[in-house]
């Protein structure tokens, strides 16, 4: 038998071929895409590329093409249903099973499927054209949100009394119909009644974009009824499982490394209109370890963002404690409390996108300082208080899975607390003091080199060379004149430098009137100063690493060059970009 085509969907949406290459290959970032040295040929330049937006992997030694699938079964020699079940374990999935039982259950999930897609489509169609749903438009038209944002989310309404249940039951057994959480059988009156009538409803898409339950907000102040409902859990919804919204935010993963988790449909909506979208809601109930596990998939740093009163803090403080035991090296989970009252979509509506932003990166506190913050503000300073503080950081600390996570985390928190008690560390005040101080220079030193790229190392080397010998440079001005340079500001520089020197009249340093920032820029972060310490009078010396950094600078070209070549192939798979391909690559290894 097959395997259902939306349970390979379910796998390849859930994995990123870059996750699963690199259980076998080891892999670089290079732009979009990912390199490494082919799996399927003995190579020392890396031919291999891995392109997750577009879901395929292609190497140009072996002309090997294809998705994880095909992948996993040319590398470990399994066959298709071997290669299923390892991913879908991979994937967090359960294993599908051929049994009787597993066809009832395929079955019973396309009826699923084919009544919320009826139900999804008629009161979305109805909310944008139906006049007498001009009340719903008006409450959306009050929150800002237009057309755009309805189409996008597929929000729709549910008149009051609706009568869609008798369209749906001449298809559809009535068992079946309640089975999806959408109707409820009012037992006094004996009618079958919709669950989110007087709504607007959400769409609850799993993670292929298939609608598999609802949000529900009523647009009228009624003190009797719930603002937000949602969806029942069903055979095919578990609250636990789903995040609103990851469908969409998951394809961005490739361009951005975090994600905004936030408490409700409409700041998912709020924020994209402001065009923030990665984002995704949980779904009424506490974050979860699998919601977790699903957005550690796609992204590398999670921010919850609730809201900013005392139910969108106590939600943040479980949703710490919860969510730190899946805490893993490359990954970070981080919170961002907004300013008393506000919730996302009403602060960024208010002070827009760029704001948001802002707000973000000033405010934002990882995890593991949010909950010694949370815990600090409840102890009093006595021994008793500060052993049951202590207490409780080391149970949370050992909650972590990740060995290496924990043992860091930990340090962290003793190390806060030992800070709370100074007298503690009387003796070692002064020693303290001097490698504190030595550190934060390095740290200083390390943030700022941090930012610089390599190729803008090198060309501040190239710079730093150029002019610290500017006479050696003008006699052989063979050298650098041909040189590019890719930085927009230090190629500004050099063209001028290189103009001036070409003009044969003699030109010292003062005659080139550079920035002063520029200059300590240069002598501060130029690597081959450290080489030159003891060799500044060495003019072979000096001509020999013009030579280097040139070669390398030129090898950052061809490499962008390849990069452009390879996304070129990846879309018109021709013969002749692929030999313009051969060509460059040919020139990488000569050079």
């Amino acid at each position: 038998m097959k395997y259902p085509k939306e349970y390979l969907d379910e796998i390849k949406n859930r994995l990123k071929v870059s996750t699963v290459v690199s259980k076998t290959v080891s892999l670089k970032k290079r732009g979009k895409e990912f390199v490494g040295l082919s799996p399927f040929k003995n190579e020392k330049t890396p031919s291999f590329t891995v392109n997750d937006e577009k879901e395929f992997y292609h190497c140009f030694a072996s002309s090997e093409h294809g998705n994880i699938f095909d992948f996993v079964m040319k590398t470990q020699n399994l066959k298709f249903g071997e290669v299923v079940k390892y991913l879908a374990q991979l994937a967090g999935m359960q294993p599908y099973m051929f049994s009787k039982q597993d066809q009832e259950r395929e079955k019973k999930w396309n009826e699923y499927k084919s009544i919320y897609n009826n139900y999804v489509d008629f009161y979305h169609n109805e909310l944008l054209k139906n006049e007498d749903y001009s009340i719903a438009r008006d409450y959306l038209k009050n929150r800002s949100l237009g057309k755009d944002q309805v189409k996008k989310f597929k929000i729709g309404y549910i008149e009051k009394n609706p009568n869609f249940f008798e369209k749906l039951k001449k298809d559809y057994s009535e068992q079946t119909l309640v089975d999806t959480g959408l109707f409820y059988l009012d037992e006094k009156k004996k009618i079958y009644v919709e669950r989110f009538r007087g709504r607007l409803i959400f769409p609850i898409n799993n993670i292929s974009g298939q609608p598999i339950a609802l949000g529900g907000r009523i647009i009228e102040n009624l003190d009797y009824l719930a603002k937000y409902i949602n969806s029942p859990e069903t055979n095919f919804f578990k609250k636990g499982s789903n995040l609103y919204n990851l469908d969409l935010a998951r394809k961005l993963s490739n361009k951005i490394d975090h994600i905004y988790l936030v408490e409700g449909y409409m700041d998912v909506v709020g924020l994209s209109k402001n065009g923030i979208d990665n984002v995704v809601a949980n779904l009424g109930t506490s974050l979860t370890d699998k919601q977790i596990l699903t957005l550690n998939q796609f992204f590398d740093d999670i921010i919850i963002c609730f809201d900013g009163d005392e139910s969108g803090y106590k939600a943040a403080v479980r949703a710490a404690e919860n969510s730190i035991k899946e805490l893993k090296p490359e990954k970070q989970i981080s919170f961002l409390f907004l300013p008393d009252k506000e919730d996302p979509d009403s602060y960024v509506n208010k002070n827009g996108r760029v704001n948001f932003l802002d707000f973000t990166k000033q405010s934002k506190l990882s995890i593991h300082q949010f909950i010694f913050s949370h815990y600090k503000k409840q102890t009093n300073n006595n021994p008793s208080s500060m052993a049951t503080f202590e207490k409780k950081l080391r149970g949370i600390a050992n909650t972590i899975k990740d060995d290496f996570i924990k043992k860091y985390v930990l340090e962290y928190f003793l190390e806060k607390i030992a800070e709370l008690t100074p007298h503690s560390n009387k003796n070692n005040k002064r020693f303290n003091l001097k490698k504190t101080k030595s550190l934060e220079s390095t740290k200083k030193y390390f943030k700022e080199s941090q930012s610089l790229t390599g190729v803008e190392l090198k060309e501040f080397s190239l710079l730093y060379l150029v002019v610290n010998n500017l006479d050696l440079l003008q006699a052989n001005i063979h050298l650098i004149e041909n040189i590019k340079l890719f930085t927009d500001f230090n190629k500004i520089i050099f063209e001028t430098i290189v103009e001036k020197l070409k003009s044969g009249s003699q030109t010292t340093v003062q005659d080139l009137n550079l920035d002063v920032q520029l200059k300590e820029k240069i002598n501060k972060f130029a690597p081959i100063k450290h080489i030159l310490k003891n060799q500044s009078n060495d003019d072979q010396k000096v001509i020999e690493l013009l030579e280097d950094i040139s070669r390398d600078l030129t090898n950052y070209d061809l490499e962008f060059r390849i990069q452009e070549l390879e996304s070129k192939f990846s879309v018109d798979m021709s013969e002749t970009t692929f030999n313009e391909l051969k060509e460059l690559k040919k020139k990488q290894n000569l050079n």
